[in-house]
């Protein structure tokens, strides 16, 4: 595989030249076992990595005529880059949840519910039995992530531990948050632990309004709090304003619970040491009555077309928060 520097001027002009010579997509895509109940798949890829012109041809040419469009109109090569390998990765990540692989990624159709959220569009294919899957995508310049569902839905968020903000975390939060959450960055004395508290926070909301399928306009971060359910470790009581693996992490709607709903599993991971993501999906009713159980977790670090690698056991993926169990692909 070459390692040519990619260059988006010389994309624009000879992608549609060189792309229809390229292999079929699908015959290289594994297929993937289907996500069990109360199990997520989470899939991402790092845009450093990605560095050979012929795979990034490749993975434009998958796209829909719409969707170069809305790369190429992209302002700058990296911002280029990343809007591509994100749907990229939807696609081909989608695309592997049949049997025998059946699906080419280029096929795939989506539409977007009333609020943008966009969904798989079966409606086009042969194939009538494919399974009701649920995507979210989500991505920082550095890191690009896909979680996966069947039958519930699901929304994901990855930002960078180090994102910092111009304005003061209190105030900030003031605006943003419910008044539980800015009262529990409050009673974090160290500026670096409230800014860090405070990305965690964001990453879980970003995640519970995108598994609504509504986003932030139609459901603001001030109507809902995220809480820890209090709890004791070794018979030590951990504070409640610090989001840790021992920590249950729920959700408690406020205004019109018609918009809203509380039945929801949280998941927050520290990815490679710098990236938090949070995970959000919707909680199975007929469970309703046995408690918190916790949701099964696979996560897959992919390059498209090229390679995948299931992380497990491993520092680079750790469940920092939330009741989940990782899982060996």
């Amino acid at each position: 595989m070459s390692s040519t520097r990619y260059k988006i001027p010389w994309l624009m002009m000879n992608i549609y030249c060189f792309g229809r010579n390229l292999a079929t997509a699908s015959c290289c895509l594994p297929p993937v076992q289907l996500p069990a109940q109360k199990e997520a798949h989470f899939w991402y890829v790092l845009p450093h990595e990605v560095k050979c012109t012929n795979l990034l041809n490749r993975c434009f040419e998958i796209l829909s005529p719409c969707e170069k469009e809305n790369v190429l109109r992209m302002g700058g090569e990296e911002l280029k880059k990343s809007a591509l390998l994100a749907r990229a990765l939807v696609r081909t990540t989608l695309a592997r949840y049949q049997t025998n692989c059946q699906i080419d990624p280029k096929s795939l159709k989506f539409r977007k519910n009333d609020y943008g959220k966009p969904e798989v569009d079966w409606q086009y294919a042969d194939d009538r039995s494919l399974p009701p899957l649920h995507f979210n995508i989500s991505h920082t310049s550095s890191l690009i992530a896909c979680g996966v569902t069947v039958g519930s839905p699901i929304g994901i968020d990855v930002e960078e531990k180090q994102r910092r903000l111009k304005n003061d975390i209190l105030a900030f939060a003031r605006r943003y948050f419910s008044p539980h959450e800015v009262e529990m960055l409050a009673h974090i004395v160290d500026p670096e632990l409230r800014r860090q508290e405070f990305i965690k926070l964001w990453t879980l909301k970003e995640a519970y309004v995108k598994a609504l399928g509504r986003g932030f306009s139609a459901s603001p971060f001030n109507t809902f709090t995220i809480r820890l359910r209090d709890h004791v470790k070794g018979g030590i009581h951990v504070p409640p304003h610090v989001i840790s693996k021992e920590a249950e992490i729920t959700v408690e709607p406020s205004g019109d619970l018609k918009n809203l709903s509380s039945n929801w599993h949280f998941v927050l991971l520290e990815l490679i040491g710098s990236h938090y993501a949070a995970v959000c999906i919707e909680k199975d009713n007929t469970n309703a009555d046995k408690g918190s159980i916790p949701v099964n977790l696979t996560i897959r670090k992919t390059i498209p077309f090229v390679e995948d690698e299931c992380i497990f056991g491993t520092d680079s993926a750790e469940v920092i928060g939330g009741l989940s169990k990782l899982l060996v692909c």
